[in-house]
C-alpha cells in the first residue's frame, strides 16, 4: 500500500511534551493512574510517561474491536484487564487513536463502575470521520478528519507500527 506523511516525528515529539506538561500541571499533588490501551498506544504511552514530571502509576488494558480489518466490528472485547486497583484514584486512559469511540466508551463505563475518582482521556489522535460514540478527549494530540493512519504504534494488520512518523494509507 502507498502511504503519505501525515504527522512528522518532530511534531509528535513536540505535542507529546506539551500534553505531558498539561497533565503534570493538572495533576500536581495527585498521583494519577495512567492506563495504556494495548497495543497501539505503547509508543505514545512510553514517551508520555517519560515526559510527565509528577509521580504516576501505570497499567495496561487490551480491548479489541477491530480484529484484522480496517473497520470496527462494533463489539468490544476485553482481552487483558488492569491489575492495580483504581477505586478512589484519578485515572487517565491513554489511547493512540479515537476512531469509532466504541472502545473508549466501553472502558470509561467499566472503570467508572470500579470507582475511579475521575476519568479522563488522553489520545494522540482524535479522528473525526467515523464516530459512533461521542467521547470527549481531554488531552488531544492531533485532530484528523479522515483516513486510515499507521506508524508510531498505529498498525494495519500488525504492519507499520515501527515507523517513527504517522502516515495515511492510500
Amino acid at each position: 500500500m502507498e502511504k503519505e506523511l501525515c504527522i512528522s516525528k518532530e511534531d509528535i515529539q513536540r505535542r507529546v511534551e506539551a500534553l505531558a506538561k498539561e497533565i503534570s500541571s493538572d495533576y500536581e499533588g495527585k498521583e494519577p493512574v495512567l492506563i495504556g490501551i494495548l497495543n497501539g498506544a505503547v509508543f505514545f504511552f512510553a514517551d508520555l510517561m517519560r515526559a510527565i514530571d509528577i509521580p504516576t502509576k501505570m497499567d495496561f488494558v487490551r480491548a479489541a474491536s477491530y480484529g484484522s480489518g480496517t473497520e470496527s466490528s462494533g463489539r468490544v472485547r476485553l482481552t487483558k484487564d488492569i491489575e492495580i486497583p483504581i477505586e478512589g484514584k484519578p485515572v487517565i486512559l491513554v489511547e493512540d487513536i479515537v476512531d469509532s469511540g466504541l472502545t473508549l466508551s466501553y472502558l470509561m463505563e467499566q472503570f467508572a463502575r470500579r470507582g475511579a475518582a475521575s476519568l479522563k482521556i488522553c489520545a494522540l489522535i482524535d479522528k473525526l470521520e467515523r464516530k459512533e460514540k461521542d467521547v470527549y478527549v481531554d488531552y488531544c494530540g492531533f485532530q484528523i478528519q479522515e483516513g486510515f493512519l499507521v506508524g508510531y504504534g498505529l498498525d494495519c494488520n500488525e504492519e507499520y507500527r515501527h515507523l517513527p512518523e504517522i502516515y495515511r494509507l492510500k
